[in-house]
C-alpha cells in the first residue's frame, strides 16, 4: 500500500519546524511545545522520519526512527536536534555553522521483511534508489536510507557499507543470513 505524499504545504511547515528545532537545539535553548492543533491532521498522526543534515553538499548528521512512536511533527523536531548533537559520527554542530547547514527531511514508510534464499537472490531484490534498507543480525541493526544508493550505486557495496555501518564483518551479509528490512521515503529539503 502506498502512502499519499504530503502537500507542498505540509512539507513546508516540517522543514520550517526542523529549522527552528534545529537552531534552538544547537544554541542550548529550549524547544517551544508545539501546538499540535493547529498542524494539518496528517503532521499529528504518527509517522517515523529521518532528518539528514549536510554542509556544502556533505554529510553533517543524520538521525531518525524507523517505526511510528509518535507525531510525524514531533519526530521531525526531535531528529533536527538529534542529527545536531547526537550523531556520533560528528562533532555537535556549533551556531557559527547554523546559515551553512541544509536539512533534509524523509519521512519512512513501515519496513516490511524482505524474503531471499542465498546472497545473490538478495542481490537480485533489492531495488537500487528506490528502497531504504535495514539489515539485523543478532542484537545489531543498521539502516540506510534509499538517497544512500546515489552514494554507493552497486548492491554488493550497499550491504557491504551496511554490514560496516552494524559494526559486523563488511561480508556477513554472504555467509549468514540476515533479517533484510525494506521501506521506502518521500524526501524533501530546504
Amino acid at each position: 500500500m502506498k502512502e499519499e505524499k504530503l502537500s507542498e504545504e505540509e512539507r513546508r511547515i516540517l522543514l520550517k519546524l526542523a529549522r527552528e528545532a534545529l537552531e534552538h537545539g544547537v544554541r542550548g535553548e529550549d524547544l517551544p511545545p508545539l501546538d499540535l492543533e493547529s498542524l494539518p491532521p496528517r503532521l499529528r498522526e504518527k509517522g517515523a522520519s529521518f532528518v539528514t543534515l549536510t554542509k556544502h553538499g556533505e554529510l553533517r548528521g543524520c538521525i531518525g526512527a524507523l517505526e511510528p512512536y509518535q507525531p510525524l511533527a514531533e519526530d521531525v523536531r526531535e531528529h533536527a536536534i538529534a542529527a545536531a548533537l547526537r550523531d556520533y559520527r560528528f562533532p555537535p554542530v556549533e551556531p557559527e555553522e547554523l546559515p551553512h547547514i541544509q536539512i533534509e527531511v524523509s519521512r519512512l514508510t513501515i519496513p516490511t521483511p524482505l524474503e531471499y534464499d542465498t546472497p545473490e537472490d538478495l542481490l537480485a531484490k533489492l531495488r537500487p534508489g528506490v528502497d531504504g534498507v535495514v539489515l539485523r543480525y543478532r542484537m545489531r541493526r543498521a539502516t540506510f536510507l534509499p538517497q544512500v544508493w546515489e552514494k554507493v550505486p552497486k548492491p554488493e557495496d550497499f550491504l557491504t557499507h551496511l554490514c560496516y555501518k552494524m559494526g559486523v564483518d563488511p561480508d556477513l551479509w554472504r555467509r549468514e543470513k540476515l533479517d533484510v528490512l525494506i521501506y521506502h521515503v518521500e524526501e524533501f529539503h530546504e
